[in-house]
C-alpha cells in the first residue's frame, strides 16, 4: 500500500473481486485488493460447476487466485475496509490492513459479497458446508438419489423442496420454523404428488458430528433420519458501502443491492459492485465473469477519462 493513488481499489477478494483484479492488472493498471479472507463458501470443502476447476476447494482457488493477481503487479493485502468515501472524483477507503490508514483510487470495486445467517436450530452451524448446505447446483448431485431434508425459513419453501426434489425422491420438508409461511392447498398438493413428506413438528436440533449427519430431531424427540440437509436461511450483505456511497438501491431475494448496468457499473460514476454484493444468485462461475465484465469496463472508462482531459 505504498503509492499514492491507485488506478482502482478492490474492496473484497473472492472469486469475484480476484477476477477483476487479475483483468485490471493484466491490462497494466496499479490494482490494490483489500481483502478480510472470509468468503462465504470457506466452509465448504470443494465447490462445482466451475469450469476446468470443479472438486476445488474455495480456498485454494482464493490462494490461487492472489498469485495470479500478483504475478502480473497487483497487490492483495488481508485486511478490513472500515470506511469509504468520494472526493473530487477520487474514491478513499480507510482500512485495518498491513500498512493500515487510507489509500485512494481514481475508481472503485466492491466485491464483498453476502454471508448466510443461518436458522437458529441447534447443531445446524456445526454442518455448515458439508452435512447441510444450500445450494443445489452446488451441491445437488453428490446428494443425489440419498435422504434429504429441507429446512426453509421463509416464502417459496415448497418452490425450494421442489427443486431438491429433482436429486432424489426422498425428500422431507421441515416446516416447524415457518409459522403462517408453511405451504398450503395447491403447494402441498403438489408436493405430496412429487412423493415430498411434510414434517410440520418443530425442530429441537440437528444431530450427528460434521461428516456424519444423522438427522433431525424433532420436539417431541422423533429422529428423522437424513444423509444431508438443504437449508434457505437468510442473506446478509458483507458492507453497506455502495449505499454509503449514494448508489440508487434495489432490493433482490431480501438484500438491498445497487442498480447497476451489465458490466456492475454502479449509478456513482467510477463505482462498481460485482459478484454476490449486488447479485445474490452469482455462484463462482457468475461473479468470476462478473469481474472480467468490470475490469473491461473499468479500464475503458480510464482511458477515456484520460483522453478527456488531454
Amino acid at each position: 500500500m505504498e503509492q499514492d493513488q491507485w488506478d482502482v481499489i478492490v474492496v473484497g477478494g473472492g472469486s469475484a473481486g480476484l477476477s477483476a483484479a487479475l483483468v485490471l492488472s493484466r491490462a497494466r493498471r496499479r490494482v490494490l485488493v483489500i481483502d478480510a479472507a472470509e468468503p462465504r463458501n470457506r466452509f465448504a470443502g470443494h465447490m462445482h460447476g466451475v469450469l476446468g476447476r470443479d472438486g476445488w476447494s474455495p480456498l485454494e482457488l482464493v490462494r490461487v487466485g492472489r498469485e495470479e493477481v500478483a504475478g502480473y503487479g497487483g497487490e492483495v493485502v488481508q485486511g478490513r475496509v472500515t470506511a469509504v468515501s468520494s472526493t473530487g472524483g477520487a474514491f478513499e477507503v480507510v482500512t485495518d490492513a498491513v500498512g493500515g490508514g487510507r489509500a485512494s483510487a481514481r475508481r472503485l470495486v466492491i466485491a464483498t459479497g453476502l454471508r448466510d445467517e443461518l436458522p437458529a436450530v441447534p447443531g445446524l452451524a456445526e454442518h455448515w458446508g458439508d452435512g447441510a448446505v444450500a445450494c443445489p447446483y452446488c451441491d445437488g448431485w453428490e446428494s443425489r438419489d440419498r435422504r434429504l431434508g429441507v429446512i426453509p425459513t421463509g416464502e417459496m419453501s415448497a418452490h425450494y423442496a421442489q427443486m431438491i426434489r429433482h436429486w432424489s425422491p426422498d425428500v422431507t420438508l421441515f416446516t416447524g420454523l415457518l409459522g403462517d409461511a408453511a405451504p398450503t392447498g395447491e403447494d402441498l398438493r403438489l408436493l405430496a404428488a412429487r412423493g415430498v413428506r411434510v414434517e410440520p413438528r418443530g425442530i429441537r436440533g440437528v444431530v450427528g458430528e460434521r461428516g456424519a449427519l444423522e438427522g433431525v430431531e424433532l420436539d417431541d424427540g422423533t429422529l428423522v433420519g437424513v444423509d444431508r440437509l438443504f437449508v434457505k436461511g437468510s442473506l446478509a450483505a458483507e458492507s453497506t458501502f455502495v449505499a454509503d456511497l449514494g448508489a440508487e438501491m434495489t432490493e433482490m431475494q431480501g438484500v438491498s443491492i445497487p442498480v447497476r448496468d451489465a458490466t456492475g457499473r454502479t449509478t456513482v460514476p467510477g463505482l462498481w459492485a460485482i459478484g454476490n454484493a449486488a447479485n445474490p444468485a452469482a455462484l463462482v462461475p457468475i461473479a468470476i465473469s462478473e469481474g472480467v465484465a468490470a475490469a473491461t469496463a473499468v479500464n475503458a472508462d480510464l482511458i477515456f477519462a484520460d483522453l478527456a482531459a488531454l
